[in-house]
């Protein structure tokens, strides 16, 4: 792979996965980052990355569905690999607006699918990264393997469980040489604060309510976004053509069990005038179709490509709220939108 496209890089994961291959994981090629910038994609997640690495970072704008400038970006920078982030990630929104959804979700990765296909003597690697929440929701037992059944509960699982089986599709059809990964929940810098962890940080350092959805006992498994781009990078390397990984932290919490740990550590860290950030919990009604518990079976990925996370659950989010914490700034101009405002001069549309 001398050249990565990664769509989606602007991101959370995306910057994240692009910040852990130049810096980090060895990796001597280089490295295009493809991304529509929607609110979500903010390319001050990258900030530096082309000033220090000359010649090993490009950034296209453009949307997934729009097949001739992905197909100008994959010829003019001699692409042979993609990595597949781009994609709404919001469950909520998804409930709201669902189109947003199917268009970049299902659509941008048929377009996608198609190009590496039209392509396919360049293409050495397609790797599509997908989530838990297509396979449904859990009892109080159990894990999702790579085996489980899909039963998607929200637009947003339902849309990625059709691009999932689209990638599928691909490879026994036409011999895509395609992976695919299923990861659990990611937390860590950079993640935009609609997410669990980031707002209740943010609503927390602003003396807000912390918001609990339900009885706060649906639990998620929790995963440091750093190590979910190290198991990218080792799937990419060395997985398995035609082959599922779950990716997982091994951090099963509910998510009161979250807001306890994070208060303890902001109690710690950043104390409170007059008492604990906990006072600030506030239970409000849960989300429609809301799924009880994830927990992801990743003894695949640890046994076959070696992989382990190598944070703990305390240890990331100490991490992650010293990084939110040293970069208030970052937080403050993408809750107040700033950062559109530099986009749009930037790259107009």
């Amino acid at each position: 792979m001398k050249v990565l496209l990664v769509t989606g890089g602007a991101g959370f994961i995306g910057s994240n996965f692009i910040r852990y291959l130049l810096e980090e994981s060895g990796y001597a090629g280089k490295v295009v980052n493809l991304d529509k910038l929607t609110y979500a994609g903010n390319l001050e997640n990258l900030a530096g990355i082309a000033e220090r690495f000359p010649g090993r970072y490009a950034f296209v704008r453009a949307d997934i569905a729009d097949g001739e400038a992905v197909e100008a970006a994959i010829l003019t920078h001699g692409v042979d690999a993609i990595c597949h982030l781009a994609a709404e990630s919001h469950v909520d929104r998804s409930i709201a607006a669902p189109d947003d959804f199917i268009q970049s979700n299902v659509v941008g990765t048929f377009c996608l699918l198609e190009l590496a296909r039209k392509h396919r003597e360049r293409i050495r690697r397609f790797h599509h990264v997908s989530t838990d929440e297509v396979f449904g929701s859990l009892g109080p037992e159990g894990q999702f393997r790579e085996d489980t059944p899909y039963h998607p509960n929200s637009p947003y699982s339902a849309s990625k469980a059709a691009s999932d089986h689209l990638v599928r599709a691909y490879h026994h059809t036409y011999g895509l040489p395609v992976t695919v990964s299923n990861c659990s929940n990611n937390y860590g810098p950079y993640q935009f604060p609609e997410k669990l962890i980031p707002l209740l940080i943010a609503n927390a350092l602003e003396g807000k309510p912390l918001p609990i959805y339900g009885d706060g006992k649906n639990v998620r498994d929790w995963l440091y976004v750093r190590d979910h781009a190290r198991a990218l990078w080792t799937i990419l390397q060395k997985g398995r053509v035609g082959e599922t990984y779950n990716i997982g932290g091994r951090c099963e919490k509910t998510n009161l069990e979250v807001l306890e740990a994070l208060c303890a550590i902001l109690d710690k860290r950043a104390p409170r005038p007059g008492g604990s950030y906990r006072e600030l919990k506030t239970f409000v009604p849960d989300r429609p179709g809301h799924d009880r518990r994830y927990a992801m079976d990743c003894v695949k990925l640890e046994v076959e490509l070696e992989w382990l996370p190598e944070e703990s659950f305390e240890s990331g989010l100490d991490k992650t709220v010293q990084w939110y914490l040293s970069n208030r700034e970052w937080a403050r101009r993408v809750q107040n939108g700033e950062y559109r405002e530099w986009i749009r001069r930037q790259y107009p549309l």
